[in-house]
């Protein structure tokens, strides 16, 4: 029993990491074509190997470290970072792994507010004042929406009482989908900041900060750190679907719905980072503590009244 339960989880990592790999060329390809010019088409054929040539490039440069870095932290908090964006998938909502755990979400929040340390640690261990400002903002960022995604979360949560994403997944309500429909406007904005995405790259804002945190990252744990970012968006989308969409692999036809609404929430990512510029600091803090947080705050109160 051991042995299955290792290899399913050997399974499901190798299919994210392989995921997050061709969804850096699909992110390429369709902002290629956004911006009327073509993507990558130059590797292979229609360059569908050009996230092996980016990996096998980034993994065989030297990798450089600064003289005044903390080499321990520097070197350890990119493999940290993907550590914990593997370990969201253990959640994945599947009938045959034993990881449907009781209180599922209660993980995925812990698993989601330790991305801060590894961003701190990220920042600091560089020694280098542009990746210490890269972190600072993108901290502050990050738990600013982590308390008004915790309560956007809890509110449905609260509906069904349980903490466990596989129950939430066999709910099938489509009247409870009608009803969860305002917060997940909410929940994606939110997921949005919480990736560090565009419009809230702020923590890696290139004219302002020269990439932020990963500054004086290059070659594979700059690698590392690129892939926990991506694979965070995909494990976003897994459960967004699971959560909002009533979606869970317990069969077939629900394992193509899972895919397909977790492939529509990936390319919302993408079309987002297309068609908005970057917001601009204060505004989007405003955003959270004077729009977001209210607002998932009464949701939370209303949907304890109505479980009451």
């Amino acid at each position: 029993m051991f042995l299955k339960n290792m290899i399913a989880i050997i399974i499901i990592f190798i299919c994210a990491l392989l995921a997050m790999a061709f969804f850096t060329l699909l992110e390429r390809k369709i902002l290629g074509y956004i911006q009327l010019r073509k993507g990558p088409n130059k590797v292979g054929i229609s360059g569908i190997p050009q996230p092996m040539a980016d990996a096998l490039k980034l993994f065989t440069k030297e990798m450089s470290i600064p003289v005044n870095a903390n080499s321990m932290p520097f070197v350890m908090s990119p493999m940290l970072a993907l550590l914990l964006a593997l370990m969201v998938w253990s959640l994945y909502p599947y009938s045959g792994t034993p990881f449907l755990l009781k209180w599922g979400v209660m993980m995925f929040l812990c698993i989601s507010s330790m991305n801060v340390y590894t961003t701190l640690f990220s920042g600091w261990a560089s020694n280098s004042k542009y990746a210490l400002l890269g972190a600072l903002r993108s901290i502050a960022q990050t738990i600013s929406y982590e308390v008004s995604m915790a309560l956007v979360i809890l509110s449905p949560m609260v509906l069904i009482s349980s903490l466990s994403l596989n129950v939430f997944s066999k709910l099938n309500s489509f009247m409870f989908m009608i009803m969860l429909w305002p917060l997940f406007i909410t929940w994606f904005i939110t997921t949005l900041a919480e990736t560090n995405r565009t419009p809230f790259d702020l923590a890696e804002g290139e004219s302002e900060l020269v990439s932020g945190f990963n500054t004086e990252y290059s070659s594979g744990s700059f690698a590392l750190i690129f892939m926990a970012e991506y694979m965070n968006i995909i494990a976003m989308g897994m459960v967004t679907a699971t959560l909002f969409f009533m979606c869970s692999n317990l069969s077939v036809i629900s394992d193509i719905i899972m895919i397909l609404i977790l492939s529509m929430i990936s390319f919302m990512f993408i079309w987002v980072r297309g068609a908005y510029p970057r917001m601009r600091y204060d505004k989007l803090m405003s955003l959270t503590w004077k729009n977001f947080l209210p607002m998932s705050l009464s949701t939370l109160i209303l949907a304890s009244t109505l479980y009451m």
